[in-house]
């Protein structure tokens, strides 16, 4: 297929578009900054600002046959301190969704969040238990308002969606401020490490098992078509536990300073795989500890 994804220059775009390549599919890239871990991706992303719509319509391909929309300003706690982001979020989801109605593109995927499941009760969350009630914060809006978009778009005009909801993906080509990148980064240099809450317990998923869970949904777009799938592994740990873990891996002795919790954060979430296992046969293969070990020897090797 002929497959359009923003956000093409992030974590999950970059490793997602090598995978797609490696499958055969045309690849076309959308992202404001340029990819600066794949050549091969490199080479077929378009400098674009999903937020001028006129840019889509003069910049992408005129004819995809799938979307990917991953792009988004993706860091909880600095859409609290500047929600202006994520209106920007929602501006990028509008317009992706306007450009795919003008050019009768009839599938896409959209990137949503664990974050849309607030506070809720229970330690494993099933696609049903997301509500706006327990919606903590503008990035949580944001992608709530982003699923209701693709939502409507396939009601109105045909345009098939499958929603994601990704939790804590962490791994290669990651060296922003997330909480694993910053952990290693401050782990091998020996800095003391803040931690927000550290019995916060999260689920944690590796770059390539989220892939995987997309990449899979791509061969099955028709079954998979009009529903919503949370992609992670099934397994909570706090964040004590993977900086614990990092400490280890890297034999460091660094400090760990420890905070309550910011406003806007989600304090508990792990995921029910029942339904990305039964529409995908998704499976998630990298354990925590695993995962870890990889992202510090590519930290290491980079």
């Amino acid at each position: 297929m002929k497959i359009l994804v923003t956000g093409s220059s992030g974590t999950i775009g970059t490793r997602l578009c090598e995978s797609l390549l490696q499958q055969g599919h045309a690849i076309f890239g959308a992202d404001i900054r340029r990819n600066e871990w794949s050549p091969d991706v490199a080479a077929r992303t378009v400098a674009v600002d999903l937020r001028r719509r006129e840019d889509l319509g003069a910049k992408l391909p005129a004819d995809p046959d799938l979307i990917v929309h991953l792009a988004a300003n993706a860091r909880v706690y600095d859409l609290v301190v500047d929600p202006a982001a994520a209106f920007d979020n929602i501006s990028m989801t509008f317009n992706v969704l306007e450009f795919a109605r003008q050019r009768g593109v009839k599938k896409i995927m959209f990137a949503s969040s664990r974050e849309v499941y607030g506070n809720i009760a229970g330690r494993s969350h099933r696609e049903s238990d997301a509500t706006i009630d327990a919606c903590e914060s503008p990035y949580a809006a944001s992608k709530l308002a982003g699923e209701a978009l693709a939502r409507s778009y396939d009601k109105c005009y045909g345009i098939g969606a499958v929603i994601f909801r990704f939790s804590n993906v962490y791994g290669m080509y990651d060296t922003s401020d997330r909480l694993v990148p910053t952990l290693i980064r401050q782990a091998e240099s020996g800095a003391p490490i803040t931690l927000y809450d550290p019995e916060k317990t999260l689920d944690f998923t590796y770059i390539d098992d989220c892939v995987d869970g997309i990449v899979r949904a791509v061969g099955a777009f028709d079954k998979c078509s009009g529903q919503t799938i949370n992609i992670a592994t099934g397994k909570g740990t706090s964040l004590a536990e993977v900086c614990e873990m990092i400490l280890r891996l890297t034999g460091s002795r660094s400090k760990i300073i420890r905070l309550p919790s910011r406003i806007g954060e989600v304090r508990m979430y792990v995921a029910d795989l029942a339904k990305a296992g039964s529409l995908l046969k998704y499976e998630p293969k990298v354990g925590i500890e695993e995962g870890l070990r990889r992202s510090i020897k590519w930290w290491a090797e980079r």
